[in-house]
């Protein structure tokens, strides 16, 4: 399984927050509402992010020595899977937003209320929170590059012949 690419986040990024300023700009010119996420928004993204990292530092305290039980593979494979959609997912919400942002903040005075621009602004908050979120858990499910069968020990085969320093995940 692969890494996360930093340039695939600024990548949607950047996609996502030119369409959102798009489809904000064409919004206010038909006097339709911002399309922001509401605080329910706000609330599940807080609650993904929750549960990305609880799971993730369940999987880092099995790699930290804590092995009462069996760490199982799937569930450390799904952790990670987890813990990198969620950060492309905040790099979604992030663009968006920002877009939605950028297009509201010249409109500050003719405005009362400044309601889609302060959701908009939260909403920004919570897609670094689920960048950051996915990008930690995501270090978590990583092993060290000695330690390629999850037990302390290296096997004792082709998987042994990696360069230095090339960790695989949990």
């Amino acid at each position: 399984m692969g890494n996360i690419r930093y340039r695939w986040l600024a990548v949607i990024a950047l996609v996502s927050g030119v369409i959102g300023w798009l489809v904000n700009n064409w919004a206010t010119r038909n006097s339709l509402p911002a399309p922001v996420l509401s605080v329910f928004g706000l609330l599940t993204v807080v609650l993904i992010s929750g549960a990305t990292l609880f799971l993730g530092l369940r999987v880092r305290r099995w790699q930290q020595g804590n092995r009462d039980r069996k760490l199982d593979p799937i569930a450390a494979a799904r952790t990670l899977v987890l813990a990198q959609a969620t950060a492309y997912a905040g790099s979604l919400l992030l663009g968006w937003h920002a877009g939605i942002f950028v297009e509201q903040v010249p409109l500050w005075s003719l405005r009362p209320g400044h309601v889609a621009t302060w959701a908009a602004l939260a909403m920004i908050a919570g897609g670094v929170l689920m960048i950051a979120v996915g990008l930690l858990v995501e270090r978590f499910c990583r092993l060290p590059p000695d330690d390629s069968n999850g037990n302390g020990g290296t096997t004792a085969g082709p998987d042994t012949r990696r360069e230095p320093g090339d960790g695989e995940y949990a």
